[in-house]
């Protein structure tokens, strides 16, 4: 594999514009393809950010022999058929979260993947922001002790639209898999999978929810409280509490610049890791450096984590009796 990865971006929506914007800022990596459902979405995409070949099928850039690997950006239900015909036609995958709908997707994607021996990664994006991953190093240093709760939120105000797709059951509407996955992510990145799942859910006039909790338990006693909104503005923030300090990441703590140390005993101390880019070329040099490598998974966001992630959000939807229409 050459020195820099050659990407397509399947889809042409908000997020691939934040993708193809860190594509810019990341070493390795050069955005050679994009692929949509119309040839005038893809000249736009194109136009805008140089891209030298544009389809108007995703089939067509699934086929592309210059194209290394491929991000899927598309809405939620459509993240399994996209990624099974990139793998198939041999391209490594970075799949936007939520990685599927549900679990029995998810797990036919991967096996997938591994039986093809393909890389496949979600792009949970905030777990390689240089302000996580300093604050993993410190946990594992024990800077504050052994880490005992987690509180975080990640909720926001949106305006009520029937046909719009955070309200849309059919697109996997609602605050849990957009949102709500942020803060479920760092509780697994901390403790694991939940030993107790209890939840809360105020679901609107569509069926979907706007806005939930969640309470996790495990089993050497820790807590993560956690919550989820797309018709609330929450503070955006999280806080990570151990036996001898914390550490807060502040507002937007998904795309934290900067994390505040507070050892025992101590003045708090502000610690804000070199960081450049607007965070989504962390996640595409993570997957350069796994392909390089000759990896089929990264070992920060692996294949099994995943799963259990979705195993938790199809938990949750089950305590609410939530169920998209394609299930």
């Amino acid at each position: 594999m050459a020195d820099v990865i050659r990407w397509g971006i399947l889809g042409t929506g908000n997020i691939a514009h934040k993708f193809a914007t860190g594509l810019q800022t990341a070493s390795g990596a050069q955005l050679v393809a994009v692929g949509s459902r119309t040839q005038a979405a893809a000249d736009k995409f194109a136009e805008e950010f140089n891209v030298p070949r544009r389809y108007a099928t995703y089939e067509a850039l699934a086929q592309d022999p210059e194209v290394d690997a491929i991000y899927i950006s598309t809405p939620h239900p459509f993240h399994v058929s996209n990624t099974k015909l990139c793998l198939e036609n041999g391209k490594a995958v970075l799949c936007e979260k939520p990685f599927t709908i549900n679990v029995k997707e998810a797990d036919e994607v991967i096996a997938l993947a591994r039986q093809k021996h393909i890389f496949l990664m979600e792009a949970m994006w905030t777990r390689y922001l240089p302000a996580l991953i300093r604050t993993r190093e410190l946990i594992a240093e024990g800077a504050i002790g052994e880490v005992r709760m987690l509180t975080a939120d990640f909720g926001f105000r949106t305006n009520f639209n029937e046909e719009g797709r955070m309200f849309d059951p059919a697109l996997g509407g609602g605050a849990l898999l957009d949102v709500g996955i942020y803060p479920i992510s760092l509780a697994y990145m901390l403790f694991g999978s939940p030993q107790t799942i209890t939840t809360q859910a105020a679901l609107g006039t569509t069926g979907v929810d706007e806005q939930s909790a969640y309470l996790f338990g495990y089993d050497k006693g820790q807590i993560a409280l956690l919550s989820s909104a797309s018709r609330t503005e929450t503070p955006q923030e999280a806080f990570i509490m151990g036996t001898e300090g914390s550490i807060k990441l502040p507002s937007p703590w998904w795309n934290a610049s900067q994390l505040i140390l507070k050892r025992a005993s101590k003045a708090e101390e502000v610690i804000a890791p070199p960081r450049v880019g607007n965070g989504y070329n962390y996640e595409a040099e993570e997957v350069g450096r796994c392909i390089r490598a000759g990896k089929l998974e990264s070992e920060t966001m692996t294949l099994d984590e995943t799963r259990a992630i979705m195993v938790t959000m199809d938990t949750i939807r089950a305590q609410w009796n939530l169920k998209y229409p394609n299930e």
